[in-house]
């Protein structure tokens, strides 16, 4: 039996890292559950601590990339799933993701979520990360940006250092691609806090625009040096 380890990302999550926590020890197996307080300013660290087996504490926030790496290097599991850590109640689906890593049907599950209920933003990120990774592999992706994946270990051994901040996951898929791993998409009714067209929706939207360039950028540039060396 393949061990599972759960690694949750989470800055200032104080409301609702508890339920999330909660519907995994409940309603979800898991051998290890690890938490990374990624320099949170609330108490998320000391919720999380009643709840995971692990709570790895960053002194300062380091952006969500680096959350998940370190996260994932101290993991122990056979297969690595990633979640968020407001996904709160629905937590509880993660079986659904797992499933096809462990009945050998892909190396690297992606959830995709039901569509928002209220639309936000102009869908620009998501556009440039979709285009982006149909460009460099040839892989329609349906959710690009989607946090929640379940992952073989050997898969994460392989791959090289990754964004720090959220062009994580398109780094994740097109690295996977381009090693010959294999990506499925899986429908998860997953649910978790929807950015707003406010300010600081815009904000996050921008800071996930810039990192999802850089990171198309960067593999660009790997898969010319792979074409000179080769």
């Amino acid at each position: 039996m393949k061990k599972v380890s759960v690694v949750i990302p989470a800055f200032n999550e104080q409301a609702s890292i508890g339920d999330t926590l909660r519907a995994i020890r409940e309603r979800f197996f898991c051998d290890e559950l690890i938490v990374v307080d990624d320099g949170s300013k609330d108490e998320t660290a000391d919720i999380a601590s009643k709840w995971a087996d692990k709570v790895i504490r960053a002194p300062r926030n380091q952006g969500k990339g680096a959350a998940v790496q370190l996260g994932w290097k101290c993991a122990s599991g056979d297969v690595v799933m990633l979640l968020d850590g407001d996904l709160r109640d629905s937590a509880a689906e993660a079986a659904h993701l797992l499933a096809p890593v462990l009945q050998d049907v892909c190396d690297m599950a992606v959830a995709v979520l039901p569509p928002p209920q209220v639309k936000a933003g102009l869908g620009l990120a998501k556009g440039l990360a979709h285009h982006g990774i149909r460009m460099l592999t040839g892989f329609e992706a349906r959710a690009p940006l989607s946090g929640q994946r379940a992952i073989r270990r050997e898969l994460l051994n392989r791959l090289g250092s990754q964004d720090k901040g959220f062009g994580i996951e398109v780094g994740l898929t097109v690295d996977a691609l381009r090693a010959g791993y294999r990506v499925a998409e899986v429908p998860v009714f997953f649910s978790h806090r929807e950015t707003k067209n406010d300010w600081a929706g815009f904000r996050h939207r921008g800071k996930e625009f810039v990192a999802i360039s850089r990171t198309l950028c960067w593999k660009w540039w790997e898969g010319q040096e792979w074409k000179r060396k080769s």
